[in-house]
């Protein structure tokens, strides 16, 4: 049965790999900055976000994901960004870094951000690689398997335009611009060739601020994603209470509907506040049968500078 698990997990983490090359999250609203470049720095304050994802829990080869991003606002004319993330499916790991810069431009009815980003990517084969036989690399005898891991590494860019103002938000983005193969290949001892072709990725993002009352707000929005071969749409409405309690709620079609919840507080400067969240997937495929659900965790802060008020003194003439 063990072994039988193991050749449907590494079955299905190809298709994943295949259909969708970027790891997806579930409280994608607090994680624009990774699909966007152009959302760099329009918050205008100094954030930083933590996400742990464990997709199809107990499945083996299961993708496990962290994430790490960072931005601040007004410099250089707009923001800067940081994003590193890591994503595993059984035996495949991409490793991701980027920097991102938005030029900020003032319509007067909101903010919109031009934004690029130039980085790495990483794809890496791990050693304990183990086939749907049950083969593995004590006991392999197919040369053209990479059986002791390894790895290739190459550049990426992308582009992202981002408009927001206290109600709405709207992005349009595209990620591996370049389409770059990563390749390697073996020695004279161990013949393998490795190749991973990076396709072009699409993100259109929207979302929409509803104040019902002073104390209470809704904002459905929706993420689609798309690789010019298959397509993913997130469907989500998000509430909050007094900016401090937030629940919510997401389709993602024919996949998954995830149910979220959370915390923001302001801390004692009144210009901090810190978040944490959580969220967990009830699956709609026909894994649902082999997993425990997907569970996602997600920590972030944010500190906003304000320009002390200039001070002007002016002298009296008759007292000199």
């Amino acid at each position: 049965m063990k072994k039988t698990l193991t050749t449907i997990a590494l079955s299905i983490t190809g298709l994943v790999a295949f259909a969708q090359q970027d790891a997806q999250f579930s409280m994608n609203m607090f994680n624009k900055l990774s699909v966007n470049p152009g959302y760099a720095g329009t918050s205008q304050a100094l954030c930083g976000t933590l996400l742990y994802r464990d997709q199809w829990d107990k499945f083996p080869g299961a993708p496990k994901t962290g994430l790490f991003s960072l931005d601040y606002g007004r410099i250089l004319g707009g923001g800067l960004g940081l994003t590193v993330d890591q994503d595993q499916l059984g035996f495949d790991k991409t490793l991701k870094a980027k920097l991102a810069y938005s030029y900020h431009l003032n319509l007067g009815f909101g903010t919109l951000g031009i934004g690029l980003d130039a980085g790495m990517i990483q794809k890496s084969i791990t050693g304990n690689f183990l086939a749907p036989d049950g083969t593995t690399a004590a006991n392999g005898t197919d040369q053209s398997i990479p059986w002791n891991g390894t790895s290739a590494t190459t550049y990426d860019v992308g582009f992202g335009a981002y408009f927001t103002n206290s109600k709405l938000y709207l992005g349009i983005s595209s990620l591996h611009l370049p389409g770059q193969t990563l390749s390697s290949s073996g020695t004279a001892n161990v013949a393998y060739s490795f190749q991973y072709q990076m396709a072009r990725h699409y993100f259109i993002m929207a979302g929409y601020k509803f104040d019902l009352t002073p104390d209470f707000s809704i904002t459905p929005g929706i993420l689609a994603k798309s690789d010019a071969s298959s397509t993913q749409v997130d469907i989500n409405i998000l509430a909050k209470y007094k900016n401090m309690i937030f629940v919510g709620a997401s389709y993602r079609l024919t996949d998954a509907i995830p149910v979220m919840a959370g915390l923001e507080w302001p801390l004692k400067s009144g210009r901090s506040t810190v978040k944490v969240g959580y969220s967990y997937d009830i699956t709609l495929s026909a894994i649902k049968k082999y997993n425990s659900g997907t569970h996602e965790v997600m920590l972030g802060f944010c500190q906003k500078f304000v320009k002390p008020p200039h001070k002007q003194s002016h002298q009296n003439v008759r007292f000199l």
